[in-house]
This record gives structure tokens, sequence and C-alpha cells, in this order.
């Protein structure tokens, strides 16, 4: 049975309260450890932290729970994954360390970048999901989890971000007016995934809190916490491709060799993952040239290098296909 830390209801016991609720009692009720409410670290059944929320609601004729229980969460549930996010040197790098190591979290949870759903040039979407395909996600669990990542982005920047709209997969529990006062944004409803949608732009915004020492530690600690057999391999393609770019143009036979597999193998899993060697390389290479373009002085040809590309021809081509705009101009717009 998937668990999650107990973390993901910080805030649950404290609002009960506010309600005029028993929060002990409806834990109780939907069969969830009653030690939960008062620790982070304590693993409990997904489809019961899922229940407690939809019990409480229901009980206290509260349908925006959810939300009131985001509103009292903040980045520093994630444990030593908050460290990492913390420590980032941009946005981008911040959102691919929740990515890769939210499984630390919640086994379940997945967040990654996607197309924008819309075709908006410049926008990407910034997807949530617990459930496999065909399965329902928990209403309250979603507002919950897309309410507390919200926060937790606006945190990391300060304030606004840009955000555009959000789409959530179920009808509104609130009034809708209800979801866009918390998010300050259009919210739209029955829409196929849970996700934010933000400017392309964003993952190139430099945190003010950097510390790569502080950094590198955590997610050394991060990727020891589980065997690499429970981590999407997606995630781990990710991380070989990390460790190889700089060194030439990785190629699907290098990462196989480090990953242990065959190379259909691996091209077969990403597959089943929805993915494939191609996109995951192009991310990776997507997120290292924000990272150098803005927070390094590095020649164009020296970035192009770096990312495994032949020419600073290549690099000015991928730049335009990801965002529209020169290299130049992404360091420009960095700095500015």
């Amino acid at each position: 049975m998937p668990v999650i830390r107990s973390a993901g209801i910080r805030g649950f016991r404290e609002v009960v309260r506010e309600l005029g609720g028993d929060p002990v009692a409806i834990a109780r009720r939907a069969q969830l450890d009653v030690t939960a409410l008062d620790a982070d670290d304590v693993l409990v059944e997904d489809v019961a932290m899922a229940r407690v929320l939809e019990v409480a609601a229901a009980e206290l004729a509260c349908p925006d729970l959810g939300l009131r229980v985001a509103a009292k969460q903040d980045l520093s549930l994630l444990g030593p994954l908050a460290l990492a996010i913390r420590n980032a040197p941009s946005v981008g790098e911040a959102l691919e360390a929740t990515s890769r190591y939210l499984f630390v979290h919640a086994p379940g949870m997945r967040i990654w970048l996607q197309p924008d759903p819309d075709g908006v040039r410049g926008v990407e979407a910034l997807r949530y999901d617990v459930t496999p395909d065909g399965i329902s996600p928990p209403r309250q669990g979603t507002d919950v989890s897309l309410g507390s990542l919200h926060r937790a982005i606006v945190s990391l920047v300060g304030g606004s971000y840009g955000l555009r709209t959000v789409d959530l997969p179920h009808q509104p529990l609130a009034p809708r007016q209800v979801y866009e006062d918390f998010f300050g944004v259009p919210v739209r409803f029955g829409r196929p995934a849970a996700l934010l949608r933000l400017p392309s732009s964003l993952g190139a915004t430099p945190l003010a809190v950097h510390d790569e020492s502080v950094r590198r530690m955590a997610l050394d600690f991060l990727a020891r916490q589980s065997p690499a057999g429970d981590v999407l391999l997606t995630s781990r393609t990710q991380g070989a491709l990390q460790q190889l770019l700089g060194t030439g143009a990785p190629g699907i036979g290098d990462v196989a060799r480090l990953l242990d597999l065959q190379p259909r193998t691996l091209q077969r899993r990403l597959a089943d993952e929805g993915t494939t060697f191609a996109a995951v390389l192009d991310d990776v290479r997507r997120s290292a040239a924000r990272r150098y373009l803005v927070t390094t002085d590095l020649p164009l040809s020296q970035v192009a290098g770096l990312l495994g590309f032949s020419e600073q021809a290549v690099l000015s081509r991928a730049c335009r296909r990801w965002w529209g705009v020169t290299p130049r101009e992404v360091r420009a717009a960095g700095r500015g």
C-alpha cells in the first residue's frame, strides 16, 4: 500500500479546531493513525490521508478544507528536500530536485514540467499527480497538494511568479471565487490533470538564498534514501545524464551502462513512463542551459560544449526552440 509522510496534513489539526471539530475523533473515524496529527515523519497510507480530509470536509460542512490546510503549510514540510530546494541556484533547479526526490516524502506523488496544454508560447505546465491512470485523484487531497505547491513557489521567489491559470480535475467543491482568491488567478475545473500554468522563463529565475555546500549535502542524503528501483526510471536517467553532460554528447548506450540496463530496455521502460530518451535529454539540457546562461558568464561556445552540443549554432537553435529567443536574450532576461 502506498504511503506518505504525515507532514502532508500539517495544519489539519489547527483547521479542524478552528471549525469547531475534534481532529482526533475525525482521524479515528477515517482510520488514520492519530499520531500523524502531531508529527511529520509518521508513515501513513495515502488512502487514509485522503479519507481524513474528505471526512472532515463533510462533517464540518467545509468544502474548502483542503485549501485551508494548504494555507497552513510551508516548504519545510518536505524535510531534507526543502534544504535542497531552498539552496538551489534557480527556480528551475529547485523544481528539478523536487521532481527527482519527491518520492522521499511520498513515493506515489509526482510533479513534473510538461508542455502547456493550451499550446501558448512561453508557458509551461507544472503537473501534479498522485494516482495511476484511470483512477480519480482525491479531491480534497489534490486541493491541499496543489495549493501547497503554489505557496511554496511564492515563498521561493518572494511573491508573484506569473501564474497564468490553475487546472483541477474535479468540479469546484467550494464556490469558484474561493479558489480564485486562494491562487490569485482563474481556476479551471474538470480538466484532464491538476497543474499550474506558469511562464517558461520562471525556471531561469535565480534564488536569493543559495548555499551550494548545503544543497549538495541535502542531495547526497536524498540520493541514499531509496533503492534505485523505487525511483522512476525517468528520474534516474536524468541523474545519469547530469553526470555525463559536459563530457561529450551523451548517448543512450552511455546512460544504459550507468544504469546497468540494455539500451532497448531503457527505451522501453521510459516509454512505459510516457517519455523517451531524447525527451529526457532535451529536458536536462534545457535546465542546464538556463543555469549556465543566467548564473555564469561563460562564453556561449563553452556553454554549448558543456551541454554536449557540437557548436554554438546548435545551442542557438535549441534556445529558439525552448524559449523562442537567442541565448544572449535568455542571459539578459535572467540578469534583468
